[in-house]
């Protein structure tokens, strides 16, 4: 309410106070069309600029005495006018403290816009050789970030992709995220084995959690999430699984599974002696890998049915037997998504999905 309304606003509270004076005039005297006049300006307080509010109380205030005027049985007292004058100035002070919130919210966005922006940073057209696209839905729509992460990173060695999705959420989640993000960056383009990249993830969020320790924050932050790599040579590639739900194939074959939850979430390592395995996949030409955090796959509808994503995309893949392009995966199930949580998530929701090009393509884009 507070930022939703714009150049229109002010369609209400005219609308109300013609209704009020149509009415009044067909009504008869007998109603007491000054007690409804005060609904304008408070009306207006809620949607409009302190000075439209202004101008629609002074309006009511002409109103109510333009009535009393002309209507010489209208009955109009001075009380109910002063009635009017204080609704008219507490309106004012209303719609006063409605701007500054708003202008609050507003900074506050920018600031989680900024936020996002670094840790979600947007991902260039064929980036590290990959086609690929990325959607970041905030359940929080004020707020607009939370504790999902995703990136795709160019290295010497191909492509390499990351989606995750941290407990808990706030500031510790996003704090969190970032550091994580940040050890992928480095670790991910210097490192040629993505064993001592998920080493090197573990390591840094546990010197997180040390340092939010000491600065009185006890709990134990850990994270799902998934690494996917793409190596320049050979078909195979490189999954890494956090404990978080497998990424999905679509493409001429159907739809397929990549491995899942085999290893602790990053921040449990120790509880199983080491990070998870890397393992080896093999993907074929037109196939699309597909990443998505838990608020896309628990996703409930008004009947608390979670999204049967899995039958949705053996569907999509039945209508495209070719393969289907990232970006057009993603408008695709962002639209059935809203569809299915009626237009409301409950939680964030974070989409990647990449696809290596056709051979021959032309040269990947790198740093």
């Amino acid at each position: 309410m507070l930022i939703r309304f714009g150049r229109w606003a002010w369609v209400l509270p005219a609308a109300l106070l013609l209704a009020v004076v149509l009415v009044g005039q067909f009504g008869g005297p007998s109603l007491k069309v000054a007690n409804w006049l005060t609904l304008v300006p408070l009306v207006a307080a809620g949607l409009c600029s302190p000075w439209v509010t202004a101008f629609f109380g002074l309006l009511a205030l002409v109103t109510n005495r333009t009535v009393n005027a002309a209507v010489t049985d209208a009955h109009l007292p001075a009380e109910d006018f002063v009635l009017e004058v204080v609704s008219v100035l507490l309106a004012i002070f209303i719609a006063v403290l409605r701007t500054q919130a708003r202008d609050y919210v507003h900074r506050l966005q920018g600031v989680a816009e900024t936020t996002r922006q670094v840790l979600l940073r947007p991902v260039p057209p064929g980036w590290a050789g990959v086609d690929s696209a990325a959607r970041y839905l905030a359940a929080d729509v004020e707020a607009r970030v939370g504790g999902d992460f995703y990136e795709v990173l160019a290295t010497p060695r191909g492509a390499r992709v990351l989606l995750g999705d941290v407990q808990g959420k706030g500031l510790p989640a996003v704090s969190t995220a970032g550091a994580l993000v940040g050890a992928f960056r480095e670790a991910g383009y210097h490192e040629p084995d993505l064993s001592v990249v998920a080493t090197r993830m573990e390591q840094r969020l546990k010197r997180h959690n040390a340092l939010m320790r000491a600065l009185g924050d006890p709990q134990e932050r850990f994270a799902t999430g998934v690494i996917v790599g793409f190596p320049t040579e050979g078909p195979d590639i490189e999954v890494v699984n956090f404990g978080h739900e497998g990424p999905l194939v679509i493409g001429p074959r159907g739809v397929r599974r990549l491995p899942q939850e085999q290893g602790p979430p990053l921040g449990l390592a120790d509880l199983v002696g080491g990070p998870p395995p890397v393992c080896r996949v093999v993907m074929e030409q037109g196939e699309t890998v597909l990443l998505v955090s838990d608020g896309v796959s628990e996703a409930r509808d008004r009947a608390g049915r979670f999204l049967p994503l899995r039958p949705w995309l053996e569907r999509l893949a039945t209508d495209h037997p070719d393969g289907i392009a990232p970006g057009e995966l993603l408008r695709l199930l962002t639209d059935q998504l809203f569809r299915h949580a009626a237009g409301r998530l409950t939680d964030d929701a974070t989409l990647l999905a990449v696809r290596l090009p056709p051979r021959g393509a032309g040269s990947p884009v790198t740093p």
